[in-house]
């Protein structure tokens, strides 16, 4: 994709959705942390529904490993591979508290080293918790980068150097969002909907997903749907 396009999809992401969030909900860096961990291979609204329950009793490493891996075990059962989820949880909880006293830190060399972080988990929290300029490649944003030719790649690491090389500078704090929710509710796997698409001009995706008859020919903001 040319260095205008590139600019200009993200511009128009971006007037769409200036302001773009995360469908994960949390209320520090800490609950952050857990809540991306707990995310592998789940739903947002699943993890959702169960941290609900869990940050209303432990939004600490302190209260968390005072509720002890049972607790937490019962508390996430109705998200995938719960038992290991668990694990991780405690022994990341107890690491901040022996290794950054109790705090979050906000380096990704720093991140990875708690149980159950790996290189996409540090880089959500970086971004969306402290604000740093990093982009978490998750299966969304692997196909959009790919489908669209804005940053191919084999592998996410591939993917997400050369997106930190294209973006622009301006775009760079959000593109991380405004791709996720793109791949999610736009551009999607089997059927993608190009008819509603805000870049479709720009992507080289072919042959492009025509209209449902029943369905209006209009850009939509990248926002979930009501």
């Amino acid at each position: 994709m040319k260095k205008a396009d590139v600019f200009e999809f993200y511009r128009r992401l971006a007037e769409l959705n200036p302001e773009p969030e995360g469908e994960l909900e949390w209320s520090n860096p800490y609950t952050l942390v857990v809540a991306v961990a707990l995310s592998a291979q789940a739903t947002d609204v699943s993890v959702n529904l169960a941290t609900r329950r869990l940050f209303a009793l432990a939004d600490t490493p302190a209260k968390m490993l005072a509720l002890g891996q049972e607790g937490v075990r019962d508390l996430i059962k109705t998200i995938g591979l719960f038992n290991t989820k668990a694990k991780h949880v405690i022994a990341l909880s107890q690491r901040l508290i022996d290794d950054h006293g109790g705090e979050v830190p906000q380096t990704r060399e720093a991140l990875e080293t708690l149980p159950g972080v790996g290189r996409k988990t540090a880089n959500v929290v970086l971004n969306t918790a402290f604000g740093h300029h990093t982009i978490a490649v998750d299966t969304h944003l692997f196909r959009v980068s790919n489908r669209t030719k804005l940053a191919s790649g084999k592998t996410p690491l591939e993917v997400e150097l050369k997106l930190e090389k294209v973006t622009p500078a301006p775009f760079l704090r959000n593109a991380h969002q405004w791709l996720i929710l793109h791949g999610r509710y736009i551009c999607k796997a089997r059927r993608p909907e190009c008819w509603r698409c805000p870049v479709e001009d720009l992507c080289p995706f072919k042959p492009k997903t025509p209209a449902p008859q029943s369905a209006p020919q209009t850009s939509a903001a990248l926002e979930p749907p009501a």
